[in-house]
């Protein structure tokens, strides 16, 4: 009687808990639906994204031109830096006015669930775009990416995860796959130093109106003050950006973007042991590269064709921005700006020789920041439809300004830009032929 009745219980109890199993399971499978994108990584094998050593790549952001290179195709996990992509989407998004900087994003209980660093913000709130951009810019945080990466894949940071790797594949990023929009662990979400580098120069000159985002070391959230984690802003002198990352098997990355003299280079870390090894080689390589000589003796702003061709050869030594497809113009609004100063202004009054039909030149502007004076200069371009934009530096009184230019105008069409920037509000002034060179020298080397 005794065996009978414990047969009886078990069969009970069995029966309990696999109706118990059938109740949960769907619960259990919306989670596993919700989250799948986010697989935990695998134990570090020592091959392939986890092969010892580290990956680096410099470039020269104007020309694309390798100038160093280690490691650059090994296959790595990008860590943080996943959100370069999601940002370019996100800028794409903003210059086709697709989203504004005041939009408003949803947080969902799955962005507000994901892994620190995060902001901590809580499911049913919201938050601008703006300050989405920010917070991933300064502390990397991963619930405003993935509400991010959310709106701008419809809901679905999923397929967000789609266009990223889209993108990417269209600029030439071949070994990249995204897999999520935070860079949070995934063992399929991998990409190189190369690839990243390709994906860095692409915000450079492709949204240099959006250049200043890098460049924050702080701002406000809600009355709490966010921090960049991004120490090259403080140490390297010239630094404008980009972004750091890390996980367990990613280890320390980073991407820097820094200008000396004019002259723009990024630089891609990838795999170092540690935060000062990371800072420490980024330095050297940067240091090495602005040594170097430069293929142009003047700073000339982004001046993206819209098709880049790239050039075959025996190794790849240069990055291309973007390809046919995805190569667009950028439409930046011309700034409505008072010149700081006006360096060459002596020359400008001098008198104009009308015999030389080319090389005249249109002072459009000067501003604190190199990334505003190259998106006037551009914006100014692609106004009039000629002339090369650049951008020239200049101290006054011991502090650094930028101003932008369009060169390589007739005198009729130096003339006609200015008259139509001061039919807008906006500064403008002329430089002659003659005079220009010795004001772009002097002007670059301060």
């Amino acid at each position: 009687q005794y065996v009978k009745s414990s047969i009886v219980t078990i069969a009970a109890l069995s029966s309990c808990l696999v109706a118990a199993s059938l109740l949960t399971a769907p619960s259990a499978q919306a989670r596993s639906d919700k989250t799948r994108h986010i697989a935990p990584a695998p134990a570090d094998s020592g091959f392939g994204p986890t092969a010892s050593g580290v990956s680096a790549i410099l470039i020269d952001a104007s020309t694309g031109h390798v100038l160093a290179a280690s490691g650059a195709d090994t296959p790595r996990y990008p860590a943080s830096l996943t959100k370069l992509m999601t940002l370019d989407l996100a800028f794409e998004a903003l210059r086709d006015g697709q989203i504004t900087l005041d939009t408003r994003i949803p947080i969902s209980e799955h962005a507000a669930s994901v892994q620190p660093v995060k902001l901590g913000l809580a499911p049913g709130s919201t938050i601008t775009v703006r300050q989405a951009i920010l917070s991933m810019t300064t502390m990397s945080a991963n619930d405003a990416a993935t509400a991010l990466g959310e709106y701008l894949g419809g809901g679905s940071e999923e397929h967000c995860a789609e266009l990223m790797t889209q993108r990417a594949h269209a600029l030439g990023m071949e070994q990249t796959r995204f897999y999520n929009a935070s860079g949070l662990p995934n063992p399929n979400q991998v990409s190189t130093a190369r690839d990243l580098a390709i994906l860095a120069r692409d915000i450079v000159m492709t949204f240099p109106q959006d250049q200043p985002f890098f460049e924050v070391q702080k701002f406000d959230l809600d009355g709490h003050t966010i921090y960049s984690n991004n120490n090259m802003l403080k140490t390297y002198p010239g630094a404008t950006g980009m972004k750091t990352g890390y996980t367990t098997l990613a280890r320390h990355n980073l991407i820097t973007s820094a200008m000396r003299d004019g002259r723009v280079l990024i630089g891609v870390e990838l795999h170092e042991p540690s935060w000062g090894a990371t800072y420490q080689q980024m330095t050297a390589m940067l240091d090495n590269g602005f040594e170097a000589p430069s293929a142009t003796a003047t700073m000339m702003a982004s001046n993206l064709p819209t098709v880049v061709q790239p050039i075959k050869q025996n190794g790849p030594s240069l990055i291309s921005s973007a390809d046919a497809a995805t190569t667009r113009p950028v439409d930046v609004p011309v700034t409505k700006t008072k010149p700081h100063a006006k360096p060459v202004e002596v020359a400008a009054n001098r008198p104009k020789p009308h015999n030389v039909t080319s090389g005249w030149t249109a002072q459009v502007g000067s501003f604190k920041l190199f990334s505003s004076a190259r998106a006037q200069a551009n914006a100014v371009r692609r106004m009039r439809g000629e002339g090369i934009a650049r951008v020239a530096r200049l101290e006054v009184h011991g502090k650094i300004m930028w101003t932008a230019q369009v060169a390589g105008l007739s005198h009729d069409a130096a003339h006609a830009t200015c008259s139509q920037l001061s039919a807008h509000g906006a500064s403008c002034f002329i430089i002659p032929p003659q005079t220009d060179h010795l004001a772009s020298r002097s002007l670059s080397e301060g």
